[in-house]
């Protein structure tokens, strides 16, 4: 395929106004980057980003004169998001690269569209569609798009040393877009620079992870990034631990529909040490609700697959049903995986877990029936002994497994003073 112009997102008339904008008094406007590569493999398309031989302050005057909304979003970098219909459209001017520093680039406007694709990172990345929808290749990008083979443009080691967090997005567009082995010329510069990841910031490293870990199927890339010590590199809890949970993961999440979860993946590759967890979230800068997560995960107890079902419902009422959700689903995982391969014990252990895992899933936390107002109008003086008072007989209506009515309770609290 060399021409996109019938594809639907390209005929948008959203789309189709801005690049009428750009293309016209000897200016010119490319889409660029993701849409390009996802509609040459087929996948959906989501943000489209546009390239253009205008100067940033020319697009601005353009879209004002056309009555859109124009936003400087970046424009010391050259960036200008138009906005239709409420729907954002980046508009990059054209850039080479005058000095780069291995995180950030010292660039100048240019007009020469194969100085700004080779400042790109990887070739299935930088495949413009002109104004006809033809393809435009600068760096050899299509033979790759084709194999699905996940390569740097011109030498990888430059690559990288203009930006080292291109060492992630080197496993993490392979993890989404590779197929078979990983291009060696990238795995050997991306081996060769691994310790230069320290010098990126934790949030630009677990910004990759994630991407990473949310493709449909992060296992081979995941095991290179073992192999050259990029993985350790960057995730260190990893490094006893191992991989070996991944493929029963994901073989069990496409069995079961699950939605691919970044972090039931993380916790599939890291121990479940509280101690070291925190740690690992306040260095990666894990967001409150991310770093809970993995917490109540290496904090809930150790679920037996023939747990009554009473004794599973006071573990739930005590630990909350996030984290033993985690442990359920990476055991069950275990158990798909032994039972595929005719252990009939396995089997019916991963049957017992699936059973589990949907009571947890759906598990509402009872509320407990009374409150200290409750215990002072039963008579009880107001301070420590009240919440004494509570606790107990909070302990007392768990061990019913939450029979004792609001009644009973009362009557109990009564009998305490």
């Amino acid at each position: 395929m060399t021409n996109l112009g019938a594809e639907d997102w390209f005929r948008d008339p959203a789309l189709t106004r801005v690049l009428d904008l750009l293309n016209r008094d000897s200016g010119e406007g490319r889409v660029v980057g993701g849409a390009v590569r996802n509609s040459l493999m087929g996948l959906p398309v989501s943000d489209i980003d546009i390239a253009s031989s205008l100067p940033p302050e020319k697009v601005m005057e353009r879209a004002a004169e056309a009555g859109i909304k124009a936003v400087p979003t970046g424009i010391a970098h050259g960036t200008v998001t138009l906005v239709i219909d409420g729907r954002p459209f980046e508009v990059t001017t054209l850039r080479r690269d005058v000095e780069t520093h291995g995180r950030h680039a010292t660039v100048a406007f240019t007009t020469d569209w194969q100085a700004d694709a080779e400042r790109r990172d990887l070739t299935i990345n930088a495949l413009y569609v002109d104004r006809n929808g033809d393809i435009v290749d600068l760096v050899d990008g299509l033979p790759d798009i084709e194999t699905k083979t996940v390569r740097f443009i011109g030498d990888a080691a430059q690559r990288i040393a203009e930006d080292y967090l291109r060492i992630l997005r080197f496993f993490r567009f392979f993890a989404h877009y590779g197929s078979g082995r990983p291009d060696a010329a990238g795995l050997r510069a991306c081996a060769a620079a691994r310790d230069k990841l320290a010098t990126l910031s934790a949030e630009r490293i677990w910004s990759e992870m994630k991407k990473l870990l949310s493709a449909e199927d992060p296992g081979r890339a995941l095991l290179w990034m073992r192999q050259v010590g990029v993985l350790t590199a960057i995730l260190p809890e990893s490094e006893k631990w191992g991989i070996d949970a991944i493929p029963a993961l994901i073989a069990t999440e496409k069995a079961l529909r699950w939605t691919p979860d970044p972090l039931l993946r993380l916790a599939a590759i890291v121990p479940p040490d509280a101690v070291r967890l925190e740690a690992m979230a306040k260095r990666l800068r894990l967001s409150k609700d991310e770093a809970a997560l993995l917490l109540a995960w290496a904090k809930a107890p150790a679920i037996s697959d023939t747990m009554a079902q009473t004794a599973f419902d006071r573990l739930l009422y005590a630990h909350g049903p996030k984290g033993i959700c985690v442990r359920l689903k990476l055991a069950l995982a275990s158990a798909r995986a032994k039972a595929e391969g005719g252990d009939v014990d396995a089997m019916q252990q991963a049957a017992r877990l699936t059973a589990l895992l949907a009571r947890a899933q759906s598990w509402k936390k009872p509320d407990f029936p009374v409150s200290g107002a409750d215990a002072l109008a039963a008579g009880l003086a107001a301070g420590p002994a009240v919440g004494k008072a509570l606790q107990a007989l909070e302990k007392q209506w768990v061990e019913s497994n939450f029979s004792l009515d609001r009644a009973t309770l009362v009557a109990r609290l009564a009998a305490m003073k």
